[in-house]
């Protein structure tokens, strides 16, 4: 497969873009979708976000207390800044239906970059398997991009650029002109996701074999994905654990200790540290050897 490619951005650019996986994380007692209405508003939310921020979505998953979408995009900087678009803008939906003003406030959002194949096709098969959280069938949960796939949802719906601009932002929630966007509406209002997913990417992850794709959601390690994916980037680590982490992936990356690396692949390995770890500049400083003041620049902390 090739993890890196090349695609027309939103703003019409044509860039080389990497796969991200962002996972907005709620809480037991933070329900985000109520009802489906509010399913449907999520799933609006990340595609009025990647067109504002300028990134593509492959595949997504809304559920009760959190969503999964993964994403190409120009760098970091762009994937974190689609990350807290959804945030934002989904915060602004909760509290004008709810009135609740917190809500969001304790839910964490952040952007992994998918660094390797394996990485990729796990996360891929990971995302649509989170039907099974809501208690439904992979193939006919609506809330997600799995029917965009290898050719699953051609649907002839209708076309949101063909609605006025005022039906066009009360259907899409946002006050966003959408001049122009491909996207369409199913008979209910909902988008349709062949309509806005990359299912090229995806297919061509698993060599265009739908049978490869539905054995990797099938033999998926659930914990161990979980635990990568929803978990980790959420848990603050010691000093000891840090390190381990930081010696394997410079093994990995240039085959030497983390003790001989110049401060220049050091400084890489912070920075994947600091998007996959709940970690500080404090504690990378101390961990990697590197001068606090070049990680906070590094950083923008």
């Amino acid at each position: 497969m090739r993890r890196v490619v090349t695609r027309a951005l939103p703003d019409g650019r044509i860039c080389s873009v990497y796969p991200f996986h962002v996972c907005l994380k709620g809480l037991e007692q933070a329900i985000l979708c109520k009802d489906d209405e509010d399913y449907d508003a999520m799933v609006k939310v990340l595609c009025v976000a990647a067109r504002r921020k300028n990134v593509i979505i492959i595949i997504y998953a809304v559920v009760s207390n959190h969503c999964h979408v993964a994403i190409l995009a120009v760098n970091q900087k762009e994937a974190d800044a689609y990350s807290e678009e959804i945030k934002k803008a989904y915060s602004m939906w909760f509290s004008r239906k709810y009135g609740s003003q917190k809500i969001l406030k304790r839910i964490e959002v952040k952007a992994i970059l998918l660094e390797n194949d394996w990485h990729v096709r796990n996360a891929l098969a990971y995302i649509p398997r989170n039907a099974l959280d809501n208690c439904c069938n992979i193939d006919d949960y609506k809330w997600s991009g799995y029917r965009a796939m290898f050719r699953k949802s051609i649907v002839n719906g209708v076309a949101l650029a063909n609605l006025n601009t005022r039906d066009r932002r009360r259907t899409m929630h946002t006050m966003d002109r959408l001049d122009g966007v491909p996207w369409t509406l199913d008979s209910e209002g909902s988008l349709i996701p062949s309509s806005f997913c990359d299912h090229t990417y995806l297919e061509d992850a698993f060599c265009s074999d739908q049978s490869f794709f539905l054995k990797t959601i099938g033999g998926l390690n659930v914990a161990d994905t979980r635990y990568k994916l929803e978990e980790r980037p959420y848990a603050r680590v010691s000093d000891t654990e840090l390190l381990n982490t930081a010696q394997e992936i410079a093994q990995e990356w240039f085959a030497k200790p983390i003790e001989v690396l110049s401060p220049e692949q050091k400084t890489r390995i912070a920075s994947y540290l600091d998007h996959t770890r709940k970690t500080t500049p404090k504690q990378l400083s101390r961990v990697l050897g590197v001068p606090p003041e070049r990680l906070e620049k590094l950083l923008r902390k």
